[in-house]
């Protein structure tokens, strides 16, 4: 098998991604920058309940305030193995009185990794077990090892993309002043060069692509292909000058800078019904 990956309960995360030995995953906490200072200490994370922040850390639901960090709390909690085997991973979330704390819906949060050939594809399945509708969004974060010091990169979309909306967060919330459709990022209306200074205003979102799959290339070289079809957002992101590159399927946002806090009523938030199941998954082809 040319594709090995190596994953964790810990946050049910991908760990390692090796194609004929290479190592295309960001190693975490083992980079560090010329001071010594880890860059990023994840890899890539599951985005669970929500995507980005909330409002001041706090959302309402049915009267009651609770208080979650950015990207909620899948990302930091221990999973439940379901079975590993070495094409399959599967874990499980399931909720308990720590998550009630603060996502007062009972749920199972399932993710396989699923590897065939130099394809990895990335399940997600959230079953509601409460007895009234639950809310919620959901997003992958895989960071991608690029060098910068020595070779260019670029991120070439499937189709043109003559329409694309592009959100910026101010203090981590989605701005109404800096929203606009297309702009200089983009060269031919198809390529995203990634440079020192692309991520200078955080992450790059994008909304209302016509693309469902983005290339990153290496020097000319195509190195991934992601398919993101069923994600309406894609985020792009680094540290400043970080050997990695996050490319990211989000079903839904950070919170608008005018939002009313109230769960049921953020933007894009998946609805989904008593006892009823979501599904929905991204793939990455490696060469």
């Amino acid at each position: 098998m040319n594709l090995e990956i190596i994953t964790t309960p810990s946050g049910a995360e991908l760990t390692s991604i090796k194609y004929n030995g290479k190592e295309y995953l960001h190693q975490g906490d083992k980079v560090l920058d010329k001071d010594g200072k880890v860059y990023w200490k994840r890899r890539a994370p599951i985005l669970f309940p929500i995507v980005g922040s909330l409002k001041n850390n706090t959302t309402i639901i049915d009267g009651k305030k609770y208080n979650m960090s950015q990207h909620g709390f899948a990302r930091d909690m221990k999973f439940d193995i379901v079975s590993i085997s070495e094409r399959e991973h599967t874990y499980v979330l399931k909720y308990n009185e720590e998550t009630l704390k603060m996502y007062p819906y009972k749920f199972e949060l399932y993710v396989t990794y699923l590897v065939d050939k130099n394809k990895l594809t990335v399940k997600y399945r959230i079953k509601n077990l409460d007895d009234k509708t639950m809310f919620f969004g959901l997003g992958g974060h895989p960071a991608f090892v690029i060098d910068l010091k020595n070779n260019k990169y670029r991120l070439e979309f499937e189709k043109v993309e003559e329409n694309i909306r592009f959100y910026q967060l101010d203090n981590g919330l989605i701005s109404y002043k800096n929203n606009y459709i297309n702009s200089n990022l983009l060269s031919n209306n198809k390529y995203l060069d990634i440079k020192r200074d692309t991520f200078t205003h955080d992450a790059i979102i994008m909304s209302n692509l016509n693309s469902e799959k983005i290339r990153l290339i290496e020097n000319e070289n195509i190195r991934l292909e992601l398919c993101f079809s069923s994600f309406k957002y894609l985020a792009i992101w680094a540290k400043k000058e970080a050997p990695f590159v996050c490319i990211e399927p989000w079903l839904t946002t950070a919170d608008y800078v005018d939002s009313n806090q109230q769960f049921k009523e953020k933007k894009d938030n998946i609805k989904l019904d008593s006892l009823k199941e979501y599904e929905c998954e991204y793939s990455v082809i490696f060469k």
